[in-house]
């Protein structure tokens, strides 16, 4: 929603500019990362407002690590704001894609360049043009995450921003 794509651009800002903040993590609600856009919202009336591919630019260029703690799912325009994010740990049940070509929708928020430069073409080419969800041991293979728990995955996230 446009709130949520506000309130995470102010969060990072506020971080970024805060000397006592050293690094951040992103995580979702409920068990979930993210499921990416709400696809009804695509036909609504065009709102102003911050767009999620400044976000996830944003996210890319603090200067402090941000990590992303993938629980449940990371799809769509979900993969494409951990794909911002310097570090990725995911839990052990979590599952990864960009499914919005299945509807042939292209990902609208860079997620096509940042995912060759992390795991290579090939796989990259693979997941954006067939959309299939990927589980988080084969996202491991592929680099995409850089650490896989099945412990409480905020908490895993909180380690690895403290430790880099």
């Amino acid at each position: 929603s446009l709130a949520l794509l506000q309130d995470l651009e102010n969060g990072l800002k506020k971080a970024d500019a805060d000397p006592s903040v050293k690094a951040v993590t992103i995580c979702g609600e409920n068990g979930k990362f993210s499921a990416g856009a709400d696809i009804r919202g695509f036909s609504s009336p065009k709102r102003h407002g911050t767009g999620l591919a400044s976000i996830v630019s944003l996210i890319e260029s603090s200067e402090k690590p941000v990590v992303a703690a993938i629980e449940g799912v990371a799809l769509g325009g979900g993969l494409e704001v951990a794909l911002g994010c310097h570090y990725r740990i995911a839990h052990v049940k979590a599952w990864m894609g960009l499914p919005e070509v299945t509807i042939g929708l292209l990902p609208g928020a860079e997620g096509t360049q940042r995912l060759p430069r992390l795991i290579g073409i090939p796989a990259a080419l693979d997941i954006i043009t067939t959309g299939k969800h990927i589980p988080a041991t084969e996202a491991l293979k592929l680099g995409l995450v850089d650490e896989i728990v099945e412990e409480n995955t905020i908490e895993a996230a909180i380690r690895l921003a403290n430790k880099v």
